[in-house]
C-alpha cells in the first residue's frame, strides 16, 4: 500500500529517467547473438530487463557489469546453449514474445514461462506466424497461453500480413527471420515502434523498410556494438503529465528517446494545450533524443482514435489522468489492445478514476472521460500493473484528498526509482 497526499506547491526540477525498457531488451538480445563484445550504457534496473539478462545467462552468454556499462560477450547465433530449466519471464511480455522468435530458430528445445499475469496474455499472435515459418511451438496448457514449449530450428521465410500493429510480434518474426532460409516480409496495418529495425542496422544487419512493411533476409551475422540507451519516454510521460496538470509547475527531463513511432504522448499533450518544448535534439544509437521542458497550465479534452494507438499504446493510463483534469470530454477509441496488457487497462483505469470521483464511460474498445474535476481522496487498485500504479500516484498529487494505492511495489517492474524521483520534484 502507498499513501500519497495532494501537493501544496508546483512541481520543479531538472531530471533524467531510466533507460528505455524496450530498447534495452533489444540491446541485450542482439548483443547476445552478435559476434564480439557489446557494451550497453544506461540500462534500466527494472525487473523486466533483468529477466532478459537472466534468460541469456541461462543460455550460456557471459553478461557482467564493468563500471557503468553492462558487457555482453556475444558468440553468435550458434553460441547459445539449450537452457537446462524453463526460462522465467515473470511479468515481461517483451521477453517472452521476442525470445519466442529467437528460440524458434535455435536447434534445441526450450520452455518459456511467466507469472500469473503473463500466463493470461495472448500468445497465439506470435505462435501463428512463427508456426508458418516452420517453428514447432506448443502451449503446455493447450490453450495458446504460456508456458510455451519451443522445438527450434529449420525455419523458412514467409510473407505475412499482421492483423494488428505490434512491435513485439514484429520483432519476434524478425529475430526468427534472421535465422531462416530466404527472405521474410511482414506488413503491419500501422507502423509500430521500430526499435528492432533501427538496432538491427546498428549491429550490421540489412533491413529494408517501406512504410509499415519490413523485409529481412536470413543468414545474417551481427557484430557487437556499444549502445547508449536514451531515457524511456513511457517513464517520462508520468512526469510530463504531472507537471502539465499542476499549475505553476516547470520541469525539464533530459535525454529522452523521442523516436517518431513512440512520441505520441508529446503530440497528445500539445493537442490538449500543454506548454511543452522539445529541444537539444540529436541522434544517439540511431534513435532521436531530446530534452523536454513542460510547464503547468489549463488543458482541454481531445479525441484520440486509431491513428494514435501504435505511437501511444503504453501512455493511455497516464493520459487518462490528464483527461480527467482537462476541461471538456476526452474520448479514447480503438484501444481494445489495452485489455490484454499487464492488466485490463481499460477496466483498471475506469475503476480507479470512478473511485476518485471522475465520470467515465467504459466501452469494449475505449473510454470517454468527462474532465474538469479534481480527484477526491480514495483507495484504488493497481491490479499489479506498474503503469496503473504510477498513473494514480500522479493523480494523487493534483487531488483534494489522499490516495491509497494497493500493491504499489509493482512499479519495480519498469521504474524502481519512480517514487524517489517523484518525491524529489515534489520537494524541489
Amino acid at each position: 500500500m502507498k499513501r500519497i497526499e495532494p501537493l501544496k506547491q508546483p512541481l520543479r526540477g531538472d531530471i533524467t529517467v531510466p533507460g528505455d525498457k524496450s530498447i534495452a531488451h533489444r540491446a541485450v538480445i542482439l548483443g547476445s547473438v552478435a559476434q564480439g563484445r557489446s557494451r550497453i550504457f544506461n540500462l534500466s534496473g527494472g525487473d523486466d530487463n533483468s529477466r532478459t539478462v537472466r534468460a541469456f545467462r541461462q543460455m550460456g552468454v557471459e553478461i557482467f557489469r564493468d563500471g557503468d556499462a553492462l558487457c555482453v560477450e556475444g558468440k553468435g547465433w550458434d553460441g547459445l546453449c539449450a537452457p537446462r530449466a524453463s526460462i522465467d519471464c515473470a511479468n515481461s511480455g517483451t521477453t517472452m514474445r521476442l525470445l519466442s522468435g529467437l528460440l524458434a530458430g535455435r536447434p534445441f528445445t526450450s520452455e518459456l514461462d511467466g507469472d500469473s499475469s503473463l500466463r493470461q496474455r495472448p500468445m497465439q499472435r506470435v505462435i501463428e506466424p512463427l508456426s508458418l515459418m516452420g517453428a514447432r511451438i506448443s502451449s503446455k496448457a493447450g490453450d495458446d497461453l504460456a508456458p510455451l514449449k519451443i522445438d527450434g530450428g529449420n525455419l523458412h521465410g514467409i510473407d505475412y500480413r499482421m492483423p494488428i500493429a505490434s512491435a513485439q510480434v514484429k520483432s519476434a518474426i524478425l529475430l526468427a527471420a534472421l535465422q531462416a532460409r530466404g527472405a521474410t516480409t511482414l506488413a503491419e496495418p500501422q507502423k509500430s515502434r521500430d526499435h528492432t529495425e533501427v538496432m538491427l542496422r546498428g549491429f550490421g544487419a540489412e533491413v529494408a523498410v517501406k512504410g509499415a512493411t519490413v523485409t529481412v533476409c536470413g543468414g545474417q551475422n551481427l557484430h557487437g556494438q556499444d549502445v547508449r540507451i536514451p531515457g524511456d519516454i513511457s517513464s517520462a510521460a508520468f512526469f510530463l503529465v504531472a507537471a502539465a496538470i499542476i499549475p505553476g509547475s516547470e520541469l525539464t527531463i533530459r535525454s529522452v528517446g523521442c523516436n517518431p513511432t513512440r512520441d505520441g504522448v508529446v503530440e497528445v499533450l500539445r493537442r490538449m494545450g500543454a506548454s511543452l518544448e522539445c529541444f537539444n535534439e540529436r541522434t544517439e544509437a540511431g534513435e532521436r533524443v531530446s530534452d523536454i521542458r513542460v510547464a503547468g497550465g489549463a488543458l482541454k479534452g481531445v479525441d484520440m482514435g486509431a491513428e494514435m494507438v501504435a505511437r501511444t499504446i503504453d501512455e493511455y493510463p497516464i493520459l487518462s489522468i490528464a483527461a480527467a483534469v482537462a476541461d471538456g470530454v476526452t474520448t479514447f477509441s480503438d484501444i481494445k489492445e489495452l485489455r490484454y496488457k499487464e492488466s485490463d487497462r481499460i477496466a483498471a483505469m475506469t475503476a480507479g478514476l470512478r473511485a476518485l470521483g471522475i465520470e467515465v464511460e467504459e466501452r469494449e474498445d475505449g473510454m470517454t472521460i468527462r474532465g474538469g474535476r479534481r480527484f477526491r481522496g480514495g483507495e484504488v487498485r493497481s491490479f499489479g500493473d506498474h503503469r496503473i500504479a504510477m498513473s494514480f500516484a500522479v493523480a494523487a498529487l493534483s487531488g483534494i484528498g489522499a490516495v491509497v494505492i494497493d500493491d504499489a511495489a509493482c512499479v519495480d517492474i519498469s521504474f524502481p526509482q519512480f517514487f524517489d524521483l517523484l518525491g524529489k520534484i515534489c520537494l524541489h
